[in-house]
């Protein structure tokens, strides 16, 4: 049996668990080919004559180091393609040995590059740009390969305008279409529509193999050729018809440990006498450890048999009730056989409990049509039961996203469950590795499937589930894009809109300045002004609209670039017209006034704001009541930044300077000193510049009055932060100072007595918590 959260088992292999061992640092070696892989030209420069990469001069990789680049490369989200490929061309310099490429735009002479390395493994899949000339590549470089694979969407074997193989006089008369004497494993998987000898003149030289995978292959209507294949260990002959005619020459591989005749095909799988056939197979292949027959008819009805007084509910193969198998694969087999009790097998791979389904989801981990049915198995234990193996379906799930990238219901199906995964276990998630390796797998599919609602949906859940902005800081600006495209890139008012727009929020929330302006280089503050847009042109006022301006508030925070953007983008024009149509609104005129606050606090933006109509609506909202103090409070913010300037700046008759600052000082003495507010501040900068204004008290009074609000309510996060950044020498000074009036000094005591209180309790606190 499984144990619980951990991989220490008979049934799945060691590293099939997120949680063993995920406590343990990052390796420097795994940093160091994520780097390089990411920055080439620490190894590599172009070649000025092709443009291509290569190896720097003076460097030579073994071969350790070569395949690892290679497969990091290949594991990642940039392609290999030719330029990558160059790396390698130089021999002598760089070494492989075993080559796995999958979904990758090679050419024909980049697999040249490759095979001269007298490669003794080669897996290529999903390379369409491959053609038959590889063919010859492989016979004249191939004479070290042991292993061949040859995966689907990658045709090497010529065709001609019918679909059917054709092959030159040549190719007959040689007896073969490639040579590899040394092959010992050949896996071709969905060839079709070939000429009737094609499998005889491919596997007849090909007497030295041991595993042979023929998976969703075609025309394999005489098997008899393999008979020569004394040495066969393993054959997969997964989705082939008619294997009812071929089990006379199966029989004959009797060093068969494996053996799969699975079946994903409704119309394929079903035979006239399939116990018969089964027991014939069984009874005739003693070696056998591992058999699979999921998707057939050939585990019967269910009407046990006994041999030796061991009973076997599946009757082809009661012979092997007392040497039961390691492997059995029951997935989808008919009359429900992986519910039966006496099954001679240690692991079965079926949909009758939760370690059945984790086996059969890695027995079919590169096989789509399985896969997706078995990550909706898995979808539905973890929405509905409570599921023991959560590390090792963890790792499943996720190796089933990274390796069918681009196939949507896996996608769907697999971040379901991982939602589900995320949130009833995120207690054991502490792991930076695992959060990394769970968000970056999330981001590959919502990258690739970033139109498709659910898979969006699905995403942005999770993503929910995590800390934001803290466990996505590593890859910052691919969610950010993402979450862009949601705003406008899907339908509007949909769930996934809402949902983005909430996480972008958070993305901007506690971020340095270079993350701001990043999300204003890649149109966060456009995206906004277009949501804001389209909801005053309907009239209308919702969570997405308040959340937008809430969002520029965020991005803008100490940062001048992105406060130009907004007003750039017509974002005062914005404001009014919000203000206009919704004056009601609270939560809209706090993020409003919030984000304006921002913009005022930037010197050489400041006059964009002195205009008649706009200082005549700050002066208005001085009076209000919105939200408690927060809309008065961001009012008198801002015209205390643009009064700092000085007289002269004040540029416009009415309302004048003066009578806007006595509205002020009234607004200000109305405020509760005690009240709680709605606000985070990283930085009182802004506001201690405002308490050296000595030619405008006004400016002063508000800052103060600010201080000592903060450091009263929230004394732990603002006593600390007026210190640290030099505020208690501003505010002694300006008590000693002749100009301020008596109001404005006395509320520079209370500062200075509330981080005195602070600086005594807070060190005592941590004394009494040192001393229990």
């Amino acid at each position: 049996m499984l144990q619980t959260n951990c991989c220490h088992s008979a049934a799945l292999p060691y590293e099939t668990c997120c949680f063993c061992n995920s406590t343990t640092p990052e390796k420097l070696l795994d940093i160091c080919f994520d780097y390089i892989n990411k920055h080439l030209e620490t190894i590599c420069s172009y070649d000025s004559e092709t443009g291509n990469l290569r190896l720097m001069d003076g460097l030579a990789l073994p071969v350790e180091i070569c395949e690892r680049l290679l497969n990091v490369r290949s594991n990642s989200f940039t392609p290999i393609n030719s330029n990558f490929i160059n790396i390698f061309k130089d021999t002598e310099c760089t070494r492989l040995k075993r080559v796995r490429l999958r979904k990758t735009k090679i050419q024909d002479h980049d697999l040249e590059i490759l095979l001269k390395h007298k490669l003794v493994e080669l897996d290529i899949s999903h390379s369409p740009n491959l053609t038959s000339n590889c063919i010859r590549h492989v016979t004249e470089y191939g004479t070290s390969l042991l292993s061949l694979s040859v995966g689907e969407n990658t045709e090497i074997f010529p065709t001609n305008i019918y679909g059917k193989l054709r092959f030159n006089e040549e190719q007959y008369d040689r007896g073969f279409i490639f040579l590899a004497p040394n092959l010992k494993k050949l896996t071709l998987k969905g060839l079709n529509s070939l000429q009737p000898d094609f499998y005889m003149l491919l596997l007849n030289p090909l007497s030295t193999l041991t595993h042979l995978d023929l998976s969703n292959c075609s025309d394999l209507q005489d098997f008899d050729y393999t008979q020569h294949f004394v040495n066969l260990t393993s054959l997969v002959l997964y989705n082939v018809d008619a294997i009812d005619t071929k089990v006379s020459a199966i029989c004959k591989l009797t060093n068969l440990r494996h053996l799969d005749i699975s079946q994903s095909r409704d119309d394929q799988g079903k035979y006239e006498k399939g116990t018969k056939m089964l027991k014939t197979l069984v009874e005739n292949l003693p070696k056998l450890t591992s058999l699979d027959i999921s998707g057939t008819n050939l585990a019967g009805r269910g009407v046990a048999e006994t041999t030796n007084g061991y009973a076997s509910d599946i009757p082809g193969l009661s012979s092997r009730v007392n040497n039961p198998f390691q492997y059995l694969g029951l997935y989808e087999t008919s009359h429900d056989a992986c519910l039966r009790h006496d099954i001679p097998a240690k692991l079965i791979a079926g949909n009758a409990n939760e370690e059945q389904i984790l086996v059969a989801a890695l027995a079919y981990l590169d096989r789509t049509e399985m896969l997706q049915k078995v990550m909706n198995e898995l979808f539905h234990l973890f929405r509905f039961e409570n599921c023991q193996y959560v590390g090792q379906a963890l790792n499943i799930v996720l190796e089933a996203m990274n390796r069918h990238l681009h196939e949507r219901h896996i996608q769907i199906s697999a971040s379901a469950t991982l939602f589900y995964i995320v949130k009833g276990f995120d207690r054991q998630l502490h792991d930076v590795k695992i959060k990394r390796r769970i968000i970056t797998t999330l981001l590959n599919g919502m990258s690739v499937h970033k139109n498709d609602d659910t898979m969006m949906r699905n995403g942005c859940l999770t993503l929910c589930q995590f800390r934001i902005p803290v466990d996505i800081l590593f890859d910052y600006e691919r969610l950010a894009n993402i979450l862009l495209h949601s705003v406008d890139g899907l339908a509007q008012e949909s769930f996934v809109q809402r949902i983005g727009i909430y996480l972008l929020n958070s993305l901007a929330c506690q971020v340095d300045g270079q993350q701001k302006v990043k999300l204003g280089e890649l149109g966060a503050i456009d995206k906004m002004i277009w949501l804001i847009t389209e909801r005053l042109e309907r009239g209308l006022c919702d969570d997405v609209l308040e959340v937008a301006w809430s969002t520029m508030w965020n991005v803008t925070d100490e940062t001048p670039t992105n406060c130009r953007r907004f007003l750039e983008n017509k974002g005062m024009e914005h404001f009014l017209s919000c203000l206009e149509k919704f004056p009601d609104k609270e939560e809209l005129l706090r993020n409003m006034m919030g984000l304006l606050g921002n913009v005022a606090e930037v010197k050489e933006l400041r006059h964009y704001l002195v205009t008649p109509e706009y200082l005549c609506v700050f002066s208005r909202l001085l009076d209000s009541q919105s939200d408690g103090i927060e809309v008065s409070y961001n009012a008198a913010g801002v015209i205390s930044h643009i009064a700092s300037d000085g007289p002269q700046v004040w540029s416009v008759t009415e309302p004048s300077r003066s009578y806007v600052l006595n509205k002020m000082v009234l607004a200000i003495d109305r405020w509760d000193l005690s009240s709680h507010r709605n606000i985070n501040y990283r930085s009182f900068e802004p506001i201690l510049y405002l308490v050296k204004v000595y030619h405008t008290p006004e400016c002063q009074r508000w800052a103060v009055w600010a201080l000592a609000n903060l450091t009263k309510v929230y004394p732990e996060k603002y006593c600390t932060l007026v210190e640290k950044e030099g505020g208690l020498q501003l505010l002694e000074d300006l008590i000693r100072h002749p100009l301020p009036p008596m109001a404005v000094k006395e509320l520079a005591a209370i500062v200075i007595e509330n981080c005195r209180k602070y600086q005594e309790h807070g060190w005592q606190n941590v004394e009494a918590l040192l001393d229990g």
